[in-house]
């Protein structure tokens, strides 16, 4: 163990097996696409369908519906069927909270 300043610093091990980090790594890729991004943006507002979407980040229906496919591969979003159409949100908290923390480190600095 280092000393500085009469204060321990552990290093945090954080157990990152093959596999989990190539999910880790897909994920932030994910993330990595202005489209995509600006999708979770609106979606953190709450549910929205295809159209709504479409129209509040100003991209075509095919597109967004693609990113959207993307996504729910990923569970980063999910879909509720309501008659016609389909209602798309963020997957859970997590995602929130990812998103939420990326936008605080983006303006932080």
């Amino acid at each position: 163990m280092t000393v500085a300043s009469g204060a321990e610093h552990l290093v945090r091990k954080i157990d990152l097996d093959p596999r989990t980090a190539a999910q880790l790594a897909e994920l932030f890729s994910m993330l990595g696409d202005v489209s995509r991004l600006r999708i979770i943006a609106a979606l953190n507002g709450g549910e929205a369908n295809v159209t709504e979407l479409a129209q509040a980040i100003d991209l075509s229906h095919s597109a967004v519906s693609h990113h959207l496919r993307t996504l729910r591969q990923m569970r980063l979003v999910r879909a509720r069927k309501e008659g016609r159409y389909v209602y798309y949100a963020l997957d859970d908290e997590h995602v929130e909270d990812l998103f939420r923390r990326g936008v605080e480190h983006v303006k932080h600095g």
